[in-house]
């Protein structure tokens, strides 16, 4: 099949060309998060110091939680535009409304960069108990409407009305972002999740978009499932996934719902691309602000999404060696994976045996 331009702009622009040579050192925003995000933040640092990996980080803080703390919005999405890559960790939202806001720091945050495709990696760990073994899917979720469109009202007193967008032009921009990513990725299947025998026109036309794409791509066997069903599914044969691309809502329940599959939140890296920019942080959603100082966060999850982004940035080797590193200290069991100094530093003692590259 012959890519038409608006297939490869999903790739062309998010992700440097594989001719790409790097040269010098390389900056990278970064945004610590809020919870341990910052504990976390200082692994990366020492492991990358440790790895001599050529990065410089712009530290920026972004948060909803202190803002009086907080970088303008304006400032980091100009900082993540001027470098195209980003590390952030996970930034808290607010569960009550305040101050007539109803759309979040987050929102505003994917939707200034239009970070539309979110790329979750459900993979095991050796080491990392877990009920299932050997899983190997990926999830891929569209972040930019849906139920997550912030429209919102109270339409009489006590009754909220809370809109869902769809639209043809988005659903089928990440149908065909999953297509090409299975194409690329050596993948066989790509599974479109929905609930349109209820939601029949906003899922219907997911559904429908994702059917047109797939003819597109004879290559790739094409499925669909509904959502319920899948959750189910997920829990009981997740060996039969191999990547899976849904709306907003249905993503992030099912990011979270397969990292319990594989160790939980603190193992499973995350990707964000835009047409620009990407962003890369841990896949499931989780500040676990009840746990900072007490040195007991896991940042597995935030050095493999590092190594993703060292990997986009085609500093191959150093990815290649902290990554192994990360997983021989998993693998190994030489380290709590709830302690995070323990595992940094059995991290760079695994560094510092590996061969020079």
């Amino acid at each position: 099949m012959q890519e038409s331009a608006d297939t490869r702009i999903h790739y062309c622009f998010c992700q440097m060309s594989s001719d790409t040579q790097v040269q010098g050192r390389q900056t990278v925003t970064a945004l610590p998060g809020d919870g341990v995000g910052p504990e976390l933040f200082a692994s990366i640092k020492e492991v990358f110091t440790a790895s001599r990996v050529p990065v410089d980080f712009e530290e920026m803080i972004l948060s909803e939680m202190e803002p009086e703390k907080s970088a303008s919005l304006e400032s980091v999405i100009e900082s993540c535009q001027k470098n195209t890559v980003c590390l952030k960790g996970i930034i808290s939202s607010p569960v009550n409304f305040q101050y007539g806001l109803l759309q979040t720091l987050n929102m505003k945050f994917r939707r200034g960069l239009d970070l539309f495709a979110n790329v979750v990696s459900v993979k095991s760990l050796p080491g990392c108990q877990a009920r299932h073994r050997d899983l190997d899917f990926v999830i891929i979720r569209e972040m930019t409407e849906g139920e997550y469109s912030a429209l919102e009202h109270e339409s009489v007193p006590g009754v909220i009305e809370c809109l869902k967008i769809v639209t043809r032009e988005k659903s089928t921009r990440i149908a065909r972002f999953a297509f090409d990513y299975a194409i690329r990725h050596g993948r066989k299947k790509v599974t479109a999740v929905h609930k349109a025998n209820i939601m029949k026109l906003a899922d219907g036309l997911f559904l429908e978009c994702c059917t047109d794409v797939a003819a597109l791509y004879p290559t790739i066997e094409f499925e669909s499932m509904i959502v319920d069903n899948t959750c189910m599914q997920l829990v009981s044969n997740p060996h039969q996934f191999d990547v899976m691309v849904m709306g907003n809502l249905y993503g992030n329940i099912i990011d979270n719902l397969a990292a319990g599959l594989v160790g939980g939140a603190g193992v499973v890296p995350g990707e964000n691309y835009g047409s620009e920019v990407a962003v890369f942080e841990p896949g499931a959603r989780h500040a676990y602000a009840e746990q900072i100082g007490k040195d007991t966060a896991n940042p597995t999850a935030m050095l493999l999404s590092a190594c993703n982004l060292l990997s986009h940035l085609h500093l191959h080797e150093h990815a290649d060696r902290i990554s192994k590193a990360v997983k021989k200290t998993i693998a190994d069991g030489t380290a709590s994976v709830t302690c995070v100094n323990t595992i940094t530093k059995v991290i760079q003692l695994n560094l510092a045996s590996q061969s020079p590259q």
